[in-house]
């Protein structure tokens, strides 16, 4: 007997290929959605342009430390060429040779630069430091300076800088150290871990750090923001690096295992040696706890061992 179908069975039917025929339009629009996502990059923060996909702090930071990487393979040793530094000065306004050894040369600032910055502490500054020297000094001799390993630190915001400067009476400068006080009272201690070391074409080995837990650099700084009200509108750094100087390469190796004579050689041979580096310094880990306020009454006196006036704050995490 042939089979009947009845009204309900036909409307069953019908549901049944409406609902494969909309699962079949959405499975289409997903994936061309996807497709297209996956062609086109998320633009990070500090390119000026509007994303509507947040990325996290850390995120930033390992795609802010990637276009770091970048900079020498991109413009070349320029420091062997008498380059400039990260803050657009030349390396002869901050470094002259005196008998084949490299001396700071002081520069005076005026008005003082005034800079805030956390501060890394001896205990964790001292063995990078001797590493960083144990690498580097048997090919560059007296043509790298190093960081004072007792001044590590990381600069978080200026009050006054060389290239937008702010002068400011001495009632002015006691008010803002007692406004980054207030602010330091808020921060609390920053666990961190070495993400890498760079080489900037400008000869600077750089680590680049990121935070394991604590308050995160891009809200120092916006607390700072709020405390100098009066700091310049254009600061030095992005918002959301963590980052340190270890050394400043002033001029080519003295010795080196192979010829370099083209400026691909050249590049190659500084790329192992930071290879080298992050070989035996990646993963190190370091807790921040301390907050400067600084006075630097000659230009970069920080990184040369100039003349500056410190006011030393504890991070006393009461807004946590």
């Amino acid at each position: 007997m042939p089979r009947i179908w009845t009204g309900w069975n036909h409307s069953r039917v019908k549901a049944a290929l409406i609902w494969v025929l909309c699962f079949a339009l959405f499975h289409f629009l997903f994936r061309m959605a996807l497709h297209n996502s996956m062609r086109s990059p998320v633009p990070t923060p500090s390119s000026g342009r509007s994303s509507d996909i947040p990325i996290s702090n850390t995120e930033r930071r390992f795609r802010l430390y990637d276009q770091m990487a970048k900079d020498l393979d991109e413009h070349g040793a320029v420091f062997l060429k008498h380059g400039e530094t990260s803050q657009s000065l030349s390396l002869s306004e901050l470094f002259t040779l005196v008998d084949g050894a490299v001396k700071p040369v002081p520069k005076v600032a005026k008005p003082p630069v005034r800079a805030n910055i956390l501060y890394l502490n001896p205990k964790y500054s001292k063995p990078i430091s001797d590493s960083v020297r144990e690498l580097f000094e048997p090919y560059f001799d007296k043509a790298i300076w190093f960081q004072n390993s007792s001044l590590y630190h990381f600069s978080m915001f200026h009050a006054s800088h060389h290239i937008s400067p702010v002068p400011a009476s001495e009632d002015e400068i006691e008010a803002e150290a007692t406004a980054v006080r207030a602010v330091a009272d808020t921060v609390c201690p920053l666990k961190i871990v070495l993400d890498r070391v760079v080489l900037t074409s400008t000869g600077v080995l750089l680590g680049c750090w990121q935070v394991i837990s604590g308050t995160d650099p891009i809200s120092i700084r916006a607390k700072l923001r709020t405390a100098l009200p009066h700091a310049p509108e254009k600061q030095l750094y992005d918002a959301a690096i963590l980052h340190t100087s270890f050394a400043r390469l002033l001029g080519p190796p003295k010795a080196t295992p192979k010829d370099l004579s083209t400026n691909s050689d050249q590049l190659q041979f500084f790329h192992e040696l930071v290879a080298q580096l992050n070989k035996k310094l990646r993963g190190s880990e370091a807790l921040v706890s301390e907050l400067w306020y600084v006075e630097e009454y000659d230009v970069l006196a920080l990184a040369v061992d100039g003349r500056m006036k410190v006011r030393r704050f504890q991070l006393g995490c009461t807004g946590a």
